[in-house]
């Protein structure tokens, strides 16, 4: 079976091309996701999105052995946790070393936010992220990581960072929530803006999520003779930004790649833009500090 998204790529301001539709393995039990990883790149999948505060980067890395598929061939993301933010280098070292690669294609902030490493309920003294995208900005000379960028950031935070005198690298990615309850317009417009691609997340929804409700998605998805999840997953890269489905199931993974020879016709893709339920999965209530300012809709 030929899968011809497997292929498709977006370029990034650094001159790297990320791949459309990738792995995400947010949520995945450690065991659970060497056999996915495993299966996914012997499906086609060239894109693998982890990140230390999942758990998970060695298993990740032992299904990237696993399978067999040279490692130049995959696109590697990973990111910095958020009590590491004064410890850039090293934070991304261990992520290395647990996925037992040399180098990542890709490092994440993964929250705007610098968490004391003794006291999580409180932001580490005399640090923010303006500092730490500064720290970052170095590693691009260690042969360590090919590109930097951000995730969960919103227009007000990004607008902090990009007029910040330090900044010299303006992030090559976005990675936020995407799906068509959260489908964030005028933040993706920012980011486009700015040279920032988009990365989605959370792209299917999930448990908490009643988009597979959504009588537009179901009819959507019977016209086309598609499953829903094939249809929000077009709708995505046909936005203009990555995806990264996260599964462990085989069928699943076979069924998520399978995206080729059909499109959504412009209409289509209005009415999936027209719809009215919003559910936003991963808040900020979690955090010491709030990221999410409702202004990027």
């Amino acid at each position: 079976m030929s899968y011809v998204n497997t292929k498709k790529t977006f370029l990034l301001n650094t001159g790297d091309c990320i791949p459309a539709i990738g792995l995400g393995t947010w949520q995945s039990h450690p065991f659970q996701v060497r056999h996915a990883v495993k299966h996914a790149l012997l499906l086609g999948y060239r894109h693998i999105d982890t990140a230390m505060a999942y758990g998970n980067e060695v298993g990740v890395g032992a299904g990237i052995r696993d399978s067999g598929v040279p490692r130049e061939d995959i696109w590697i993301t990973t990111k910095l946790r958020n009590n590491w933010h004064n410890r850039a280098e090293q934070g991304l070292d261990a992520s290395l070393a647990a996925l037992g690669v040399e180098y990542v294609d890709l490092y994440l902030m993964h929250w705007p936010v610098a968490r004391d490493p003794t006291n999580p309920a409180r932001l580490l003294d005399g640090w923010d992220f303006v500092r730490t995208w500064h720290e970052m900005q170095k590693l691009l000379s260690t042969n360590k990581v090919r590109n930097i960028g951000v995730s969960n950031f919103g227009i007000t935070n990004l607008e902090i960072l990009l007029h910040s005198p330090s900044t010299t690298v303006v992030p090559a990615v976005n990675q936020i929530e995407l799906h068509p309850y959260n489908p964030s317009p005028k933040l993706v417009a920012y980011n486009t803006s700015k040279g920032i691609h988009t990365t989605g997340y959370s792209c299917l929804g999930s448990g908490r999520s009643t988009i597979y409700a959504d009588p537009v998605l179901i009819k959507l998805a019977a016209a086309k003779g598609k499953t829903p999840q094939q249809v929000l997953l077009m709708w995505g890269i046909q936005k203009g930004w990555s995806v990264i489905p996260k599964s462990v199931n085989e069928k699943r993974l076979e069924s998520n790649l399978d995206l080729n020879g059909w499109c959504l016709e412009t209409g289509e893709m209005k009415e999936l833009d027209g719809v009215t339920g919003r559910v936003k999965i991963l808040g900020d209530g979690w955090l010491p500090v709030k990221v999410f300012f409702g202004d990027d809709e």
